[in-house]
């Protein structure tokens, strides 16, 4: 079975982070989101915009940054050169790593963006985690909620979670407004072009399209 290790470059983790690998199925990584969280100081060295709206703990290192009119509820944690955009939301317990980025009109929850993901127009993270390097274009969905609202299943197993977006790899680039399933796994280095809708396990270093037709036709003069 894909592990975390298969889909991340653990030892690029934070040492701080390093508990999010210890985990048998890439899931279980939000559990240890959680706890990381636990007892998180409220620790504020990093710029944030007079009109940002922030509800402690959170921890915002110097270098990370907070734009005007975004709403961070905590506990979160942004290192140095992350940043969270104009009317970004972050609540549920957020990570950021280096340079990550969660930007305009932007929602995470319950959510782990690793070292220069970015997040960055219109989009929607639930429950999941994006990895090193990953880009998703506007409009991206990371769904997390099934329509009948039973538990997800993630790899082929009973995950016992109602709530689980995407686990995404590193270096994944995804386009606009494409909408990844809940439990869908992403493998390095993937391309998913625009509109796609994607559950499942894409593997490694794969290209997915959707390719409907388009008709054109002639105008007649009136």
């Amino acid at each position: 079975m894909t592990s975390l290790a298969d889909l991340i470059d653990v030892s690029a983790l934070p040492p701080a982070w390093r508990t999010l690998a210890q985990v048998a199925h890439p899931w279980e990584v939000l559990e240890r989101l959680d706890a990381l969280l636990v007892g998180l100081e409220d620790i504020r060295l990093g710029d944030v915009h007079p009109t940002a709206v922030i509800e402690g703990p959170v921890v915002i290192e110097a270098g990370a940054r907070i734009g005007p009119h975004a709403y961070v509820k905590g506990p979160a944690w942004l290192m140095a050169g992350a940043e969270i955009g104009h009317g970004a939301f972050a609540r549920g317990g957020v990570l950021m790593g280096a340079g990550a980025r969660l930007g305009h009109a932007s929602e995470a929850k319950r959510a782990i963006l690793l070292a220069g993901a970015k997040v960055p127009h219109f989009n929607y993270v639930g429950d999941s985690l994006v990895g090193h390097r990953v880009n998703l274009g506007a409009g991206v969905k990371l769904a997390n909620f099934k329509a009948v609202g039973d538990q997800v299943r993630s790899l082929g197993v009973a995950t016992g979670l109602r709530k689980l977006g995407a686990i995404v790899g590193d270096d994944v680039s995804i386009g606009c407004n494409a909408v990844l399933a809940p439990g869908t796994v992403v493998g390095r280095g993937s391309v998913i072009y625009q509109n796609a809708s994607v559950r499942g396990e894409v593997p490694p270093h794969t290209v997915v399209k959707v390719q409907p037709s388009t008709e054109m036709t002639t105008l007649r003069s009136a």
